[in-house]
């Protein structure tokens, strides 16, 4: 779970993967939608992966991405127990 939302804290990662909510896209796609080196993309798209957030799929020459939905529904799910563990917060209580 640590490595998920590591994963997740990246804004560039984030945005990968609101991309690939859309379908799976090849590895050039996505680097061309970043103003930032090869290698940098390779990184973050690997962290995807090590999070279980993505999976690389051989087309060819092509490596596509897709989105992992298990892995998303998995933190969304700790955090809506997370949420639940206890009364929410309420600003008019005084400490």
């Amino acid at each position: 779970m640590n490595t998920l939302f590591k994963a997740l804290s990246h804004p560039v990662r984030r945005r990968i993967i609101e991309m690939l909510r859309k379908g799976p896209l090849a590895s050039g796609d996505i680097a061309a939608a970043f103003d930032m080196s090869w290698p940098s993309i390779t990184g973050h798209l690997n962290a995807l992966k090590d999070a279980g957030l993505v999976s690389p799929e051989r087309d060819g020459s092509t490596i596509r991405y897709r989105l992992e939905i298990s892995a998303v529904e998995e933190a969304v799910a700790f955090l809506m127990a997370m949420r639940g563990a206890g009364p929410p917060p309420d600003d008019t209580e005084s400490p």
